[in-house]
């Protein structure tokens, strides 16, 4: 239990930056990432036995959306 518990805190963490994503992606987009947020938060929910394996899913949101929003100043332009 303390691992799903850890994992909880650190999935708020990454919505931290899903929700700034404001600063840089414009409104659909970020609407979008926080979309994916809430999949992987159900996810998270869903997995909540599994022991320390559910401490993949903060770092695939992590992941997701340093990716995203990457390709997005990349390819789509977004600037800070």
């Amino acid at each position: 239990m303390i691992w799903f518990a850890l994992a909880c805190l650190l999935h708020l963490v990454a919505g931290f930056f899903y929700i700034s994503s404001g600063l840089i992606a414009p409104l659909w987009a970020v609407l979008v990432l926080i979309a994916i947020w809430i999949g992987l938060a159900v996810l998270l929910v869903r997995r909540r036995r599994t022991g320390p394996e559910t401490l993949l899913i903060p770092v695939l949101a992590g992941a997701t959306w340093f990716v995203l929003i990457s390709l997005g100043e990349m390819f789509l332009g977004w600037r800070g």
